[in-house]
């Protein structure tokens, strides 16, 4: 089944299709017949973890291609309908609103600085702003590299004053193997930064729902290159987090670690370092950069869906509210939403918002590497006032 959805005024600048395909071939056929109508400058495609990849890469391959095509791997999709496990979700943007430039950076791990520089920098040259149009950045990178934070820190520098939004890919809850898309191909061990020129404003998009705590904990024991934490406060890292949460190291799990995130504080602002899951050993692996000596703060969560809707009611300078939101959420606070009871509320919320997105291992929102957090671009009409 296709939905063909969220039209942006008069030109319809963004068309969404979803298929609910099992089989790769029919899915991409689906696709390819709602977006071609569109004349889309480029796709986004959000992989779900049930289909096929190497079938899907095949079916792409023998697509004739209209557009570039880019995308990832995905831990669960928003559509039309909210929160779905199992749809392949396409964004079509008209080429007469959008432009777009490329770049694949592979291998990630480990990521070269200066290349990734070299690489942005390039690509900056490549598309530059015609009068009127505004500039923002896409990057879709392997939720399992643990190297995000070097990289969106890497594209900050080339970029420069470009805002650079995206998601990591991921797995379902599997955390085996992701894939970003590019050049018709899945790659692992890789990110794709999209370059998108448009004459639509937008506006960027990033919060969480928790707040500090007085539990406070230092990493005595690390290994960085691992996101690998051995020792908290002295103690096995897995037993002195259970301590501070309350529970028996028993029971911790992935909804426990969702429920009582660690976070960081920068500046005034306090950012989630999610927890993946419990190493060998007793060790807790983390989704983000952790280091020997880092403060850490337990964190609390507030009303998940109040603050959804708090976070997603933006409004343009003509107090318009936005046409479409490219949104990327952590599949940590979908986890939890779903536990609660609260994954329709929160689908409606999506609905009324007009979300469209997948669920990520991590997002990148202006320069920063972060968890369980949603992040996003809310696109107005082309004559809304500059872009924020």
């Amino acid at each position: 089944m296709n939905i063909r959805d969220f039209p942006l005024s008069g030109a319809e600048a963004v068309s969404v299709a979803v298929s609910r395909a099992r089989d790769a071939e029919v899915a991409v056929a689906e696709i390819a017949a709602a977006v071609a109508p569109a004349d889309p400058s480029f796709v986004l495609l959000f992989v779900p973890n049930g289909l096929d990849r190497t079938a899907l890469s095949r079916a792409l391959s023998a697509t004739p291609p209209t557009a570039a095509v880019f995308g990832c791997t995905t831990a669960g999709q928003i559509t039309p309908r909210g929160y779905e496990n199992d749809a392949l979700v396409a964004l079509a943007f008209r080429r007469a609103h959008f432009r777009v430039a490329s770049t694949l950076i592979k291998p990630l791990t480990p990521v070269h600085i200066a290349e990734v520089v070299r690489q942005t920098e390039a690509l900056s040259a490549r598309l530059p702003a015609m009068p009127g149009r505004r500039r923002l950045a896409l990057i879709f990178a392997d939720g399992l590299s643990k190297q995000e934070d070097i990289l969106v820190a890497a594209l900050e520098a080339g970029l420069r004053d470009i805002p650079v939004f995206g998601g990591s890919a991921g797995d379902g809850l599997n955390f085996t193997e992701t894939c970003v898309l590019h050049g018709g191909a899945l790659h692992g061990n890789a990110a794709v930064l999209v370059l998108i020129e448009t004459d639509l404003a937008f506006r960027g998009i990033g919060f969480d729902h928790f707040q500090p705590t007085a539990k406070r904990m230092v990493v005595t024991r690390a290994v960085p290159e691992e996101r690998l934490v051995l020792e908290i406060n002295g103690a096995p890292a897995a037993a002195e987090y259970a301590r501070l949460a309350g529970v028996p190291t028993s029971a911790l799990s992935p909804l426990v670690f969702a429920e009582n995130p660690v976070l960081v504080r920068n500046g005034s602002a306090y950012h989630v370092r999610a927890i993946q899951g419990i190493a060998e050993g007793g060790g807790l692996t983390f989704l983000s950069a952790i280091d020997d000596g880092l403060l850490l703060t337990l964190g609390r969560g507030k009303e998940i869906v109040r603050t959804l809707d708090a976070g997603l009611s933006v409004r343009d300078e003509a107090g318009t509210p936005p046409e479409l939101v490219l949104g990327f959420d952590c599949c940590l606070r979908k986890l939890e939403i779903e536990h609660k009871g609260l994954g329709a509320a929160a689908s409606e919320r999506f609905k009324a918002h007009r979300v469209v997105g997948f669920n990520t291992y991590g997002e990148q929102h202006l320069g920063v590497h972060v968890n369980q957090t949603f992040v996003g671009i809310a696109f107005f009409g082309p004559k809304e006032g500059p872009a924020l």
